[in-house]
């Protein structure tokens, strides 16, 4: 189930990040991530090197294809809450840096699994002027039931960014804020920066596998 959740959030943040990269600006978000999704993931599917689990090759991926399309700034803001406000520029830059490793590390993986995945949006519940909003869909997995995946979008003056996905009725902010503040609790914003840079160092020296 874990790899699962981590499969289609690297599904729709490859998905959607593609689609920012090359959509016009007035564009809607669903409208934007429905027609560049089945590129993303044919790309994924097509290319041998990411099946075999080659890291550069994923990590390129994801380099161009999510990371200038995701706030992981607030991202990493909500995650952390009421302690956010209390770290220093320099901690919270640490911090932003860490958690986006981690993600990386973490949808990097699951890019090397994508098969026979396919995604249908549901229809856009906002208003034009909305500048924040909520794209549903379902994701059909090549194996089992399909799994219902949402994420929040905000409106930028670089366009629309993600800055969180549901998964399985779990948004990743909250998953993480638990984390967070536990960690934080115990050893501070330094501490906390400490235990991701340490998980991103045996993420790092991981190889990531092949798809089966």
């Amino acid at each position: 189930m874990k790899l699962i959740k981590q499969l289609i959030a690297g599904v729709a943040l490859a998905a959607t990040a593609s689609a920012f990269a090359q959509a016009p600006a007035n564009e809607a978000p669903d409208a934007l991530v429905k027609r560049i999704s089945a590129e993303v993931i044919d790309t994924a599917k097509a290319d041998k090197e990411i099946q075999a689990g080659n890291q550069k090759r994923v990590m390129d991926l994801v380099e161009t294809k999510i990371l200038p399309y995701v706030d992981f700034q607030r991202m990493t803001a909500l995650a952390a809450g009421r302690h956010w406000r209390d770290a220093t520029p320099e901690q919270q830059k640490q911090l932003s840096n860490e958690f986006r490793t981690l993600l990386v590390f973490t949808y990097s993986g699951a890019l090397s699994q994508i098969k026979n995945e396919t995604v249908e949006f549901k229809p856009l519940r906002a208003d034009p002027a909305d500048q924040e909003v909520e794209v549903r869909s379902v994701v059909n997995m090549a194996r089992g039931e399909p799994v219902t995946l949402n994420y929040r979008l905000a409106k930028s003056p670089q366009g629309w960014k993600i800055f969180d996905i549901n998964v399985l009725g779990a948004w990743l902010v909250e998953t993480y804020k638990g984390t967070f503040a536990t960690e934080i609790s115990k050893s501070g914003i330094d501490g906390l920066i400490k235990a991701l840079a340490e998980r991103n160092k045996k993420l790092a020296s991981k190889p990531i596998k092949p798809a089966k």
